[in-house]
């Protein structure tokens, strides 16, 4: 009886142990804990295959669709004189002190007079120097034409022209070198003489009574070249700096400064300044110049029979 009992105690014991064991997470030999990494499974491993398609946040930026090409910049136009005559027939009052000075070298900067000089440099052109005179013309006025020596030696018919409307010849030295005055006398010499006999070969009745040096770069000898072959060094009053593309633009912009500084600056007895060689938007200023500077001003060539003062 005793061994029974004692046998039904081990038995109820070993049920209730059975049951402890099964409720407790803990003694479970399945059960990880949280600071314990599970190792990774072959799909979680890195993978040199292609990333799977990233998501519209992380997807790389489309290449930007090309905007149209901006249009290159304009090119100043080349501003051709309007066709028809010019009419120079008005008359105003322009009440200002008349010009002064002298110019580098002894060269002259003024007439003497109450009269104006308008003078073309670098000349003759053969599209620009037609035009310039067509305008003279109409407006019945003289002006004085300096010529670079080999260009007068190339267009015989400018010179021709220039010379038989009766406007003033200059020499402009033969092939505009700014230097000439630092190349010696007997270069000098050579240099004015050889412009002096293209001119002629085509004009030989005309006078050269007068010598700019190419920049205004006179020296006091190459004045005294000048005065041995029977010129005058003549230098101007007025300059609107014609050629200065870079500082004034071209086109409609350097018309506009052109007019601007000849009005501006003209006095009686100035010598003004010009270029036709190469210079369309000079031809156009004096469209609207002619006609202004004629209504307030005598308009002369630089006479050949008496020497300026």
């Amino acid at each position: 009886m005793r061994r029974r009992i004692a046998v039904s105690a081990v038995v109820l014991l070993l049920g209730l142990a059975g049951c402890t064991s099964t409720k407790d997470p803990a003694a479970s030999p399945s059960a990880t804990s949280p600071s314990v990494s599970v190792a990774p499974s072959p799909s979680d491993s890195p993978s040199p295959s292609p990333s799977p398609s990233p998501s519209p946040s992380a997807s790389p930026s489309p290449k930007p669709t090309p905007s149209p090409p901006r249009p290159p910049s304009p090119k100043p136009t080349k501003t051709t004189p309007a066709s028809g005559p010019i009419s120079c027939t008005g008359t105003a009052t322009l009440n200002r002190p008349r010009a002064t000075g002298t110019g580098p070298g002894g060269s002259i900067l003024r007439t003497g007079t109450d009269a104006v000089a308008l003078t073309f440099d670098d000349g003759p052109d053969p599209i620009n120097t037609p035009k310039i005179l067509d305008m003279l013309r109409q407006c019945g006025v003289k002006a004085t034409f300096c010529l670079v020596g080999f260009r007068a030696r190339d267009r015989p018919d400018l010179v021709r022209r220039i010379h038989e409307e009766g406007h003033t010849l200059c020499n402009h030295s033969w092939q505009h070198l700014t230097d000439l005055g630092k190349r010696g006398r007997d270069y000098m010499l050579k240099d004015l003489r050889a412009t002096n006999s293209a001119i002629l070969k085509t004009v030989p009745d005309a006078k050269i009574a007068y010598f700019r040096a190419p920049g205004g770069n006179f020296t006091t000898e190459m004045v005294q070249v000048a005065k041995e072959l029977g010129m005058q060094s003549i230098y101007w009053h007025v300059d609107p700096r014609d050629w200065d593309s870079s500082s004034y633009g071209k086109g409609s912009a350097m018309v506009r400064h052109i007019v601007s500084s000849v009005e501006g600056g003209v006095r009686p007895g100035s010598i003004i300044l010009s270029h036709d060689n190469g210079k369309p938007d000079t031809i156009t200023a004096y469209r609207t110049l002619l006609p202004w500077l004629k209504a307030r001003f005598d308009l002369i060539g630089l006479p050949t029979d008496t020497p300026l003062p």
